[in-house]
């Protein structure tokens, strides 16, 4: 029973947190916005559903600066874990759960403004006769289309500082983590410059795993906002545009092929709707394009897009 109420009582904690990061975030979005504002969709899953829960999606959409920006909030619970879930944890198979967490994709107007994405979640098994296991998820990740070493830079130093205080491990393994886990294998290639991405997660106790998942969490505004406000007037025409959508195409395809969070909403009956806000308004595709050697357009695939450390000196 004693360990029922704490955990009731750390869910409380850790919905709180993210509650108030959904609102923080969203704030900061819309003052750069004059007319456009986020809809708020309040749901809830319909009884006899297979999930049960709420949440709240918040989406703009049409602004001068964010084409399309979404922060999905969901907390729910299920009667069994799905596959994607358990792969690394079979002794939880077939566990009911309780999931809940923030997500969020921004795709800008501008292209030089770089796509991004920050997620930050906890999972709870709850196995029969046995005690809640915990475990937390997240980071976030910069997709440029017109790569600025000074933005690169920046946002990883920003993510290396949030995860400082945990161990100096942190950050390069959770950077290598997201190099490897934000590749499109059927391109060969990754989807954008990386940050930081971990996965069940539990190593320290239950208090300071929260307090890293919060350090990711608080890291995100100084890491991303910064960018936006140094590239959200620079000039563009109907060739940046053009690359834009290309690029965009291979966001879809990792979403939709790779992506353990959006398997991990579709196979356990999440909220379609809230579990693809991170598509963007528009993408296109061609058949073997190319760019022109020595182009920005080309420099994307030799000087960004290749693994590498961003904070060498």
């Amino acid at each position: 029973m004693t360990d029922s109420l704490t955990a009731a009582a750390d869910t409380q904690a850790v919905l709180s947190y993210l509650t108030g990061l959904q609102q923080r975030i969203t704030d900061a979005v819309a003052a750069f916005e004059p007319e456009a504002r986020f809809v708020v969709d309040d749901w809830q899953k319909a009884p006899g559903e297979l999930l049960q829960g709420r949440g709240r999606t918040m989406i703009l959409e049409g602004g001068e600066v964010f084409e399309r920006a979404g922060v999905g909030l969901s907390h729910v619970r299920g009667p069994q874990l799905p596959p994607s879930a358990t792969q690394h944890r079979p002794e939880l198979a077939g566990a009911p759960f309780e999931a809940m967490g923030v997500s969020l994709v921004f795709h800008p107007r501008n292209p030089y403004v770089p796509t991004v994405h920050m997620n930050v979640r906890m999972l709870a098994a709850l196995p029969a006769g046995g005690s809640p296991v915990c475990w937390f998820g997240g980071g976030m990740d910069l997709t440029p289309y017109y790569g600025q070493r000074e933005d690169c830079v920046h946002f990883h130093q920003t993510c290396h500082d949030a995860l400082q205080p945990f161990g100096e491990d942190k950050y390069p393994r959770f950077k290598r983590w997201c190099d490897e886990y934000f590749y499109l294998k059927h391109r060969q290639e990754q989807r954008g410059v990386g940050g930081i991405f971990f996965d069940d997660f539990s190593e320290f106790d239950h208090a300071r795993n929260f307090a890293m998942l919060q350090a990711v969490g608080d890291g995100f505004l100084p890491a991303y906002i910064p960018i936006v406000q140094r590239r959200k007037d620079q000039a563009w025409g109907e060739r940046e545009r053009s690359f834009q959508l290309y690029r965009r195409g291979r966001y879809v395809e990792f979403n939709l092929v790779w992506d353990r969070g959006t398997h991990f909403g579709l196979q356990s009956g999440g909220r379609t709707e809230s579990i693809l806000l991170s598509m963007p308004p528009q993408a296109s595709w061609a058949y073997r394009r190319g760019e022109q050697p020595g182009s920005a357009e080309a420099r994307l695939y030799t000087e960004f897009l290749p693994r590498q450390d961003w904070l060498a000196a």
